[in-house]
């Protein structure tokens, strides 16, 4: 397949600085600068951050404002098939023709000076979203928080923090506080924040922030709360009690980012109908996605086919629970994860659930780990392991009755759905 006019502007677009991930909001600020600062020109803002459960969250709020008839712009990444997905408008995602419009105007303005990747395409998705016709702009944090490229607007309508974890240490620091701080950057002054039920040293940094900048915090556990009661999802505050479906997202823990989707709602004043549309028509690909049509789901056969992209050990644990609660079948794992990632943090939960776990290179991914190590990592916290060439492959040499969670990646999930048609 020959490369698109936007695919042409990305590649250009990635040799403008040394590296992928360099945190600082200086460029940010300087092209921004150049385009007039559409930053200010947003329908009002909600931004998240967390390390968990960012995008189920924000694919709620979306569904619930869309049903109390809100026209809704949303920032989300990694894309998975395709970069369109990063930037969605009221009417759906962005065109081909716009978006290439709108990546080579910032790269005029930009001038050729260095600014990674990920900063130029958040300036072409904030320079989209100031054109259009919203009422609500979702921005969801890439990486960290306090100097994340979406970190440039000065009073947001509402932050959210869903629940935060280790990961991207190289980046955010050791601890768990420090991960916590950086994410608590996105906090304003006088701004609302609502925070997901968090790790005791996590909310104590989250509130210590909140205090000094008089941000106020609606908490999960003390100004609302969501669980699972008898099949269905209960949530209340002091507007009172929501009886509702289980979110149509599988798994205990998008029960909980139910909860903070619901508690942004109210606080935006959301009908109980829209709050009923946030849990029962999300849809979030890659988080327990059962995939039920496409090229490997024939090739699966009566396989059971699912795909997550969680990939630290939090995300093991959700997705080691949310497999508990299907019917019960032989589980085999197909996982491919990058080479900065936790591997037996996330796979451990899942030792004692699967049969078998065949381990894959993700495609065209140069942060990739060797299937080798991959293997060898799994091996270690208990699982049979074996390598496979491709996804394909490792199918092919799963039994016909098993259930097939293809995990451990964003990026292999991309990969797999764009296998998949």
């Amino acid at each position: 397949m020959s490369a698109s006019g936007t695919d042409l502007v990305l590649q250009r677009l990635m040799s403008l600085h040394p590296k992928i991930i360099d945190l600082t909001l200086d460029r940010m600020w300087r092209l921004l600068e150049a385009l007039g600062n559409p930053q200010r020109d947003l329908a009002p803002v909600i931004h998240i951050a967390g390390t968990n459960g960012k995008g189920s969250t924000q694919a709620m709020i979306r569904s619930g404002l869309q049903a109390d008839g809100h026209r809704v712009c949303a920032y989300t990444s990694p894309h998975l098939a395709r970069f369109h997905e990063r930037i969605r408008l009221p009417d759906g995602l962005i065109s081909e023709q716009a978006l290439m419009d709108t990546l080579e105007e910032c790269e005029r303005a930009n001038g050729g000076v260095p600014i990674t990747y990920f900063e130029i395409t958040t300036c072409a998705a904030l320079l989209a979203f100031a054109r259009a016709d919203a009422d609500y702009t979702i921005l969801e944090v890439g990486l960290g928080g306090r100097l994340d490229a979406t970190n440039v607007v000065d009073t947001p309508r509402l932050t959210i923090i869903t629940p935060v974890s280790i990961d991207h240490q190289q980046y955010l620091g050791d601890t768990l506080p420090q991960i916590a701080g950086e994410k608590a950057g996105i906090l304003k002054p006088g701004v609302p924040g609502i925070i997901a039920r968090q790790q005791d040293e996590a909310r104590e940094v989250i509130e210590a922030r909140a205090q000094a900048l008089g941000a106020p915090l609606s908490l999960a556990g003390q100004d609302w709360d969501a669980y699972e009661d008898q099949g269905r999802m209960a949530y209340f505050d002091e507007d009172g009690l929501l009886d509702l479906p289980l979110p149509s997202l599988l798994g205990a823990h998008q029960v909980q980012n139910a909860g903070a989707a619901l508690a942004t709602l109210r606080a935006l004043g959301v009908s109980e109908a829209g709050c009923h549309a946030a849990v029962t028509q999300a849809e979030w690909p890659a988080r327990m996605q059962r995939l039920r049509t496409g090229p490997l789901v024939a090739m699966a056969g009566e396989r059971d086919l699912w795909l997550d992209g969680g990939h630290n050990s939090a995300a093991g644990l959700a997705v080691a629970e949310a497999i508990g609660r299907l019917p019960e079948r032989p589980l085999h794992l197909i996982c491919g994860m990058l080479n900065t990632k936790d591997v037996g943090g996330f796979l451990r939960p899942l030792a004692t659930k699967a049969q078998h776990l065949h381990a894959v290179s993700i495609p065209g991914e140069a942060a990739t780990l060797r299937a080798e190590q991959t293997a060898e990592a799994a091996q270690a916290v208990g699982l049979t392991a074996t390598t496979a060439a491709t996804v394909a492959d490792a199918l092919q040499a799963i039994p016909a009755n098993a259930r097939v969670l293809i995990c451990g990646s964003l990026y292999l999930a991309g990969a797999v759905l764009r296998e998949n048609g």
